[in-house]
């Protein structure tokens, strides 16, 4: 195949340092098929409001073949589109479409795990003990007199334990294979270097088809301990959802760096053999300390790494404080790329985190963001801090990712049935944990209820997700050329951070204030400040209001406001 023509003319070969990336949630956005299931046919028909949007890439969450017990992080051939999305020729015309409009493409790569229905992994129950089949995965003996009990007591991250036990081809119970996320996601073993051999071609099939990067999945875990020794205990009441993240036997492990090692040199090769190409990885990876998530970034490893202390901090000045200090003082002076997000499939969604009646306590947001689900939420209050700190990040240097929906002030959608929950999480929790279905809610296009709000033809709540009547307000159609909506904000950010030129270096000089809710700083001839108080407050920075995330003047800025000033 043809190698594709760049989808812009950005001199700069590191586009994806500056890119505003849109991600996408496949099943949610838009469905042109009225099946009730979004797909690659309904995100060409919005091609133009993205481009309008003004955003300069898409990440499509896994759209491969899968069961969707994990809604295609259980991957069942990696070299192929999932049929309720459209087919291979579906996804080259999104490209070239996509292309059309200026817009690149990157999609979703899961390395540690794929489904129990993938060929690698059929073959290897097939195979039997002792195979090679079976070295592409963690398969071990139990322990117990009749192997019946796992190998060792590791918990899986949605819940339960991550060991499950297979039946051999004679009909004997066998061996145990280990799934860290659920029983249908078996890990694979990176130690067998066919599995890298396997995942160069699967990159490279996707390269030639234009594909411009990956967000690579859970990589915080790619790594296991030699022996896989039992973790050890954790505190007293833990809850399920986080015993797993506290394994120290599969969490950041060195290994994970040579994992890296093996992507990012296909990725080099590459551009090597294809040199008007320019890629990027980008790395889902929580970290405990800022040297182990340093080191997956630069030469020889990914590109980026979501740095997630701004999403995970809470409407708390010093929390915010902290996350920005960090990632100035711990990666821009070694010049790694910043990379800024405020939500994504995996968190409840910023207008509903900021609008909780706790959001402003320093400890009000964990890492998932999944809890704290008995606070009260002001919504109004939620989206105008959204708007807030998204104008604030939208000026930072480096690179931002935007959640499908946050452009209109989408929030979590607390309430959904219980029948309608599809989660693993909600299961593999025993029902403690209402999972992440929330904020993956089909987008409201227009205020049409009999069309599910124009995200398909079919009758009201036959979506694959039911959507709230409060979703209608907030529809995309309605906002549109509205000045002060939530999506015009959006428009004219990412308007003003491509054309003024000062928001292009990463000179930032952070402005002392008098006042501790009031976070502020300059890029060039542009002052930024963020008003986190629930006062009006002097604004450090004078000359022309280019921006503002609510109303007010130049001299003032309003409670829970971000302004972007053009200094005198």
């Amino acid at each position: 195949m043809t190698a594709p023509v760049p989808a812009t003319t950005n001199s700069d070969t590191e586009w994806w340092r500056r890119a505003v990336v849109y991600q996408l949630y496949v099943r949610s956005f838009s469905d042109a098929n009225s099946d009730g299931i979004g797909d690659l046919d309904g995100i060409r028909s919005h091609l133009p409001y993205l481009a309008a949007l003004g955003i300069d890439a898409i990440w499509l969450n896994p759209c491969y073949p899968s069961p969707q017990i994990d809604h295609g992080y259980d991957v069942a051939d990696y070299l192929d589109i999932e049929p309720a999305y459209g087919t291979l020729a579906t996804f080259d015309a999104l490209v070239a479409e996509a292309r059309s409009h200026h817009i690149r493409i990157m999609m979703d790569i899961v390395p540690n795990h794929c489904s129990d229905q993938h060929k690698w992994f059929t073959d290897a129950v097939a195979a039997g003990r002792g195979s090679k089949e079976r070295d592409w995965f963690w398969f071990r003996d139990g322990k117990g007199t009749n192997g019946d009990l796992p190998p060792n007591n590791w918990q899986a991250w949605f819940g339960g334990p991550a060991w499950s036990q297979v039946i051999e081809p004679d009909g004997s119970a066998g061996q145990w294979y280990l799934g860290l996320f659920t029983p249908q996601q078996p890990d694979v073993n990176w130690l067998n270097p066919l599995v890298g051999d396997a995942f160069e071609e699967i990159l490279r099939f996707w390269f030639d088809r234009g594909v411009d990067g990956f967000r690579v999945d859970a990589v915080t875990v790619l790594g296991k301990a030699p022996g896989l020794p039992d973790a050890p205990p954790v505190p007293l009441g833990t809850p399920v959802e986080d015993i797993a993240m506290m394994n120290p036997h599969v969490v950041c492990r060195p290994e994970v760096n040579d994992v890296f090692t093996r992507m990012r040199g296909v990725v080099d090769a590459y551009e090597i053999e294809h040199p008007d190409r320019k890629l990027t990885f980008v790395t889902e990876a929580y970290t405990p300390t800022w040297d182990i998530l340093a080191s997956y970034i630069g030469p020889g490893q990914m590109h980026q790494s979501f740095h997630f202390d701004l999403m995970l901090a809470s409407w708390h000045a010093p929390s915010v404080r902290k996350a920005l200090r960090v990632a100035f003082e711990e990666l821009a002076p070694r010049n790694l790329p910043l990379t800024w997000t405020l939500n994504n499939h995996d968190t409840q969604r910023s207008v509903t985190r900021y609008g909780r009646s706790n959001a402003a306590e320093k400890t009000s947001i964990t890492h998932n963001n999944l809890r704290n689900v008995d606070a009260t939420v002001d919504a109004d209050l939620g989206l105008r801090r959204a708007r807030a700190m998204a104008a604030f990040m939208l000026a930072l240097p480096g690179s931002a990712y935007l959640y499908y929906g946050e452009e209109i002030g989408l929030f979590e959608v607390l309430d959904i049935p219980e029948d309608r929950l599809q989660d693993p999480m909600w299961e593999r929790t025993g029902h403690r944990s209402r999972g992440r279905d929330g904020c993956r809610v089909p987008m409201p296009w227009t205020d049409d209820r009999a069309t599910n709000f124009g995200f398909s033809t079919l009758p009201t709540l036959d979506s694959w997700m039911p959507q709230p009547d409060s979703y209608g307000p907030r529809n995309a159609a309605a906002q549109a050329g509205v000045p002060g909506s939530t999506l015009a904000m959006y428009t004219q950010a990412l308007a003003l951070r491509r054309s003024l030129t000062d928001l292009a270096s990463n000179d930032t000089k952070w402005v002392h204030t008098d006042v501790p809710e009031l976070i502020a700083y300059r890029r060039g001839s542009v002052g930024v400040v963020l008003n986190m108080s629930s006062a009006p407050m002097a604004n450090p920075h004078s000359g022309e209001l280019l921006l503002s995330s609510s109303d007010g003047t130049c001299e003032l800025v309003p409670a829970n406001t971000t302004m972007w000033v053009q200094l005198s």
